[in-house]
């Protein structure tokens, strides 16, 4: 069972708590949030909630959420690209159109399907359908993701993580012309308010902190780098399309037909630096970018020589 907990303040009240907590970063939609409800698995200072509750200042909100329930998920042959492994973690370079883990109308062809077979012991601090996993990148975004072979090591990660000790860097290919070399984006992100299975920027969202640097012009595209300072769904997608400058083949937060006929985003979460869980040196990673984005590169490069 898992439990959150969440205190309603002066901006909050009268909002209808299922709508309040399905906006909250616990990966619910309000159909679920209202399911908890009816289950009795939201309390409001410590006493079992309704869906039409109002809130107040100063309320306590505990949601509890059941476990899944186990699931055989069963070891695949997929081919993956480790860049290291040892006995505590293994650092891979996912490719794009890979789901990170098993969820619902996705158990199988998955990173951990994958994992399961190429590495075998993962921990199990995130339960059977995400062993190993200490933090995941979209379906469509390619790069490095390292996976915890031990409960220890999958804790110290965390704890990295969360402390914002986790270097993350990415390549993306943005529409239009960045108007500065480098900045940075500080915008809460939520669940979108109708469309629950994208998020937006909200303004009662969570912390979000993107930077970015301009790596390369080419008229109506810009290449960058982006380093994240925090870790939210869909954080660099969202962020980049709020300035107006979407990432090339997102057709959730971009333009609904991908440009260069480009399958994904092209966006690559290219270096990965941490302290290595066990040993505490310092751990450095880098994955090339795939070719479908250097082609698109080497496309605009030529374009940019011979006009």
């Amino acid at each position: 069972m898992q439990e959150h907990e969440f205190l309603a303040t002066d901006e909050h009240v009268g909002q209808r708590l299922d709508s309040w907590l399905a906006l909250q970063d616990i990966d619910l939609t309000r159909s679920q949030v209202q399911r908890l409800i009816r289950e009795g698995n939201v309390q409001v200072n410590g006493k079992v909630a309704k869906n039409n509750h109002r809130l107040q200042s100063g309320e306590h909100v505990h949601i509890f959420i059941p476990l899944p329930r186990p699931l055989e998920i069963k070891a695949e042959n997929i081919p993956l690209r480790i860049i290291y492994e040892d006995a505590h973690i293994a650092v891979i370079d996912k490719p794009q159109g890979m789901v990170t883990h098993p969820a619902q109308g996705n158990y199988t062809g998955t990173l951990v399907n994958a994992l399961l077979y190429q590495v075998g012991d993962l921990s199990g601090i995130n339960g059977v359908l995400r062993p190993g996993i200490v933090h995941r990148l979209d379906k469509d975004t390619s790069g490095l993701l390292v996976i915890a072979k031990s409960d220890l090591a999958h804790r110290r990660l965390s704890e990295q993580l969360k402390a914002r000790q986790v270097e993350r860097r990415y390549l993306a290919l943005l529409h239009g012309n960045l108007r500065q070399d480098a900045g940075v984006i500080n915008a809460p992100l939520a669940r979108h308010p109708v469309q629950r299975k994208q998020m937006a920027v909200v303004l009662d969202g969570r912390e979000a902190i993107t930077h970015y640097r301009v790596r390369e012009r080419f008229g109506n595209y810009t290449f960058v780098e982006l380093q994240l300072e925090t870790g939210r769904t869909h954080q660099i997608r969202v962020h980049m399309s709020s300035i107006g400058h979407p990432v090339v083949g997102d057709t959730v937060y971009g333009p609904r037909r991908p440009a260069f006929g480009v399958t994904g985003q092209l966006l690559h979460a290219w270096r990965l630096a941490f302290l290595h869980p066990i040993t505490q040196e310092i751990s450095q990673f880098t994955a090339d970018i795939p070719p479908q984005f250097q082609h698109v590169l080497d496309k605009l490069r030529q374009h940019m020589i011979t006009g």
